[in-house]
């Protein structure tokens, strides 16, 4: 079997693991997530706590699972409304060209010379911790590169031979989209949505830990670190924890569209 292969059966394990914490550990536990136990403080691993418990005895293993199904979930959403948009526009002004096309284009561009962090920053400063708002941001900012690649994409479509052969047939230009367009961008939006879903979850962990994510008490990967480093020396665990979730997430997402050399 071809290592490449190998590499995106990993991926999806380890996807799909993450995944089965994640949403089955909420629905077969009672746990308060944010129920706090402080006579249980900074308790060890036990057959009690799996991975212990932070500074105020809350339960990390299900503070853990909560917050990798929130960024798991608003990574997925913020990706999603980016890609539909990104597409949509993309593949307008591939057909309209013009004065559409340049419109667009322009309007991308705009948004690319601002730097991101700082484009979501402005966005989020009018309510820090305001989820809808941080989704707002973020797939501002992101809706760009599917903008950008499906016009490319389509633009080199719409100039092949067959696509001017099926006009002459008198096929409708949606048509056209249904069975061309939309079937050969799949591929590159399936690696593209990947690699946006990387982006979303490691914006969201930092912005979280920046302050202006996600807001405690609410349990999140970023600012379950920034908590625990005062305890980095007496409670390592709590700190490694959450980073190796972002990694593995981060990890099982690349290797799942691993485009490497297919050869053994």
């Amino acid at each position: 079997m071809h290592k490449i292969t190998n590499l995106k059966y990993l991926g999806i394990i380890i996807l799909n693991l993450l995944l089965l914490f994640a949403f089955i550990t909420p629905l077969i536990s009672n746990i308060d997530p944010n129920e706090q136990d402080l006579m249980n403080s900074l308790v060890g691993i036990s057959s009690q706590y799996f991975f212990g418990t932070d500074q105020f005895g809350r339960d990390m293993f299900i503070r853990l699972a909560y917050a990798t199904q929130l960024s798991v979930s608003l990574a997925f959403f913020i990706t999603l409304s980016s890609i539909i948009p990104g597409i949509l526009l993309g593949v307008l002004a591939a057909y309209k060209g013009g004065i559409i096309e340049k419109s667009l284009t322009l309007f991308s561009d705009m948004i690319l010379a601002l730097p991101g962090l700082l484009l979501i920053l402005l966005v989020i400063s009018f309510s820090p911790g305001n989820t809808i708002l941080l989704h707002l941001a973020l797939s501002l900012t992101l809706w760009v590169e599917f903008y950008k690649v499906s016009r490319a994409k389509t633009k080199t479509i719409l100039i092949q031979p067959y696509i001017e052969a099926t006009k002459l047939l008198g096929f409708s230009s949606f048509y056209i989209l249904r069975k061309e367009i939309i079937p050969g961008l799949y591929g590159i939006m399936i690696t593209l949505s990947t690699f946006t879903m990387s982006t979303a979850i490691i914006s969201l962990s930092t912005l979280s830990a920046l302050g202006v994510g996600v807001q405690p008490p609410t349990s999140e990967l970023g600012n379950m670190i920034v908590d625990f480093l005062p305890y980095f020396d007496d409670r390592p665990l709590l700190i490694a924890l959450p980073t190796i979730i972002i990694f593995l997430l981060v990890l099982s997402l690349q290797l799942i569209t691993n485009k490497g050399n297919k050869n053994v």
